[in-house]
């Protein structure tokens, strides 16, 4: 995953990491911080499934445009495609942003995507030759053969980011927009304890509320590269 954003454009300054425990404060010692945005991986379970469809049905579509938005959200319509979602959120928005070099894939899909609205800009990523040749060289990096895009796979990805106004957005493509999870206050970053509790603990806690929920999951912070 870092080797995909950082041939897209993001500064080898940040990299991704693992994130071993959200309470035991040794392990999380040693992520590098401040963690710009998180990517949490989790598989799709039916008490997130009526999670999703509640609070969905209370949303209006997104329409957002313009660089006015607080965040640059994509709805996802390519299949089998949420972890370059996730990825693209947790680039594009925040503090990262600010560490995409110039005239490479990241900054040019920002510059012709924010005008857009949510259907335009998924159109934008459909028909993106670099996007998808980027998405390919690293899929091709990993142990297992990647799925099809028509392929039925259980795990999802979100991810979680602070915008510059200290608002923790979880950026879903599969969603209606993006969700303001609440606020955060100056020096806090996405590992913080708030931002856990507002973020992946509370995924974590609907499951075991549910009783026989799922509890697997993976995290992964964007912070500091240790090179």
């Amino acid at each position: 995953m870092s080797s995909l954003v950082h041939n897209l454009g993001l500064s080898s300054e940040v990299s991704w990491h693992d994130v071993y425990s959200l309470d035991d404060p040794s392990l999380l010692a040693f992520v590098p911080r401040p963690a710009h945005a998180l990517l949490l991986v989790f598989p799709v379970s039916s008490a997130y499934e009526k999670a999703r469809h509640d609070e969905d049905e209370s949303l209006q579509d997104y329409s957002g445009t313009g660089p006015q938005e607080e965040v640059l959200w994509f709805k996802q319509t390519i299949g089998n495609a949420c972890g370059l979602m996730g990825l693209l959120h947790s680039a594009c928005n925040g503090m990262t942003r600010e560490l995409i070099a110039p005239s490479t894939p990241l900054s040019h899909l920002i510059t012709d995507a924010l005008p857009l609205e949510p259907i335009a800009r998924s159109k934008l990523l459909e028909t993106s030759d670099s996007l998808a040749s980027a998405h390919a060289s690293a899929a091709a990096q990993g142990d297992t053969i990647a799925p099809a895009a028509d392929e039925r796979v259980d795990l999802h990805y979100v991810a979680f980011v602070k915008s510059a106004k200290n608002n923790l957005w979880e950026l879903d493509g599969s969603r209606k927009g993006p969700l303001n999870r609440g606020h955060l206050e100056d020096g806090e970053d996405v590992l913080g304890e708030k931002a856990l509790e507002l973020g992946p603990k509370r995924f974590l806690k609907r499951e075991m509320e549910a009783g026989g929920g799922e509890l697997r999951f993976s995290l992964l912070a964007l912070g500091p590269s240790l090179d």
